[in-house]
């Protein structure tokens, strides 16, 4: 069994999942069968995510996405695991996840391949549904990216300690993050804090639905402030 959790603050731009009227096979924001891919992590806009896929059905994913140039669905699980499981484990995913694009597909081994994309767009799903090989599909809408708004001037230090953490982690071998860094972009900066802190994934997954950057931003804020990472 595997169903998608409920969720709040997520704004979806296609049409109410009862209005079947109202959603026209052409909606641009509309994806009928988008693959999903459940991870247990969250992925955010403008993030990387690599993995390491062996499974015969996410291996035809990778395929099938390299070849129609078509992204698939990363979302998280909120129970079970991504890997194959017992037909009676109860699998349940978040409703809204984030649009994962190709950037470099390698053959580590045979039957092994290791993928690097990028987090773009987030989506929201209707009830998914398990194919015949075992794969996940849901009918998706997408939402709206964040709207790009610079950081209020009472967030400027956790701007500041996020330049200190990249520029920490460059030295010590390479920043996680895709340049250019865009620290003038409130949901930038919040984002690329979420992904680094060390906060549970329901927290994190709630961080990723919120609509507003700049009530993102205040939210790592207030834990930034709270743990000392930034002066009060």
């Amino acid at each position: 069994m595997l169903s998608p959790a409920g969720r709040d603050g997520a704004k979806r731009k296609g049409a109410p999942l009862n209005d079947p009227q109202s959603d026209p096979p052409n909606d641009p924001h509309s994806l009928p069968d988008l693959a999903l891919f459940p991870l247990q992590s969250v992925l955010f806009p403008g993030a990387q995510l690599q993995l390491r896929v062996f499974e015969a059905r996410y291996l035809d994913l990778v395929s099938r996405c390299l070849r129609e140039k078509e992204p698939f669905g990363a979302i998280c699980l909120r129970q079970g695991s991504e890997v194959r499981s017992a037909d009676d484990e109860t699998v349940l995913l978040e409703g809204t996840g984030v649009l994962a694009q190709l950037e470099e597909v390698d053959a580590e081994q045979t039957g092994v391949l290791r993928v690097r994309c990028l987090g773009t767009q987030r989506f929201e799903i209707d009830e998914p549904n398990r194919q015949a090989d075992g794969l996940w599909t849901a009918r998706a809408w997408l939402l709206d990216d964040d709207e790009v708004v610079a950081p209020l001037e009472s967030m400027v230090a956790s701007v500041r300690a996020l330049a200190n953490a990249i520029g920490a982690l460059e030295r010590k071998g390479g920043s996680p993050f895709i340049k250019p860094y865009r620290f003038d972009d409130a949901g930038w900066v919040a984002n690329r804090w979420c992904e680094l802190l060390p906060i549970s994934l329901a927290a994190k997954q709630k961080l990723m639905e919120l609509e507003d950057p700049q009530m993102r931003l205040r939210l790592v804020d207030e834990y930034l402030r709270g743990k000392g990472v930034v002066s009060p």
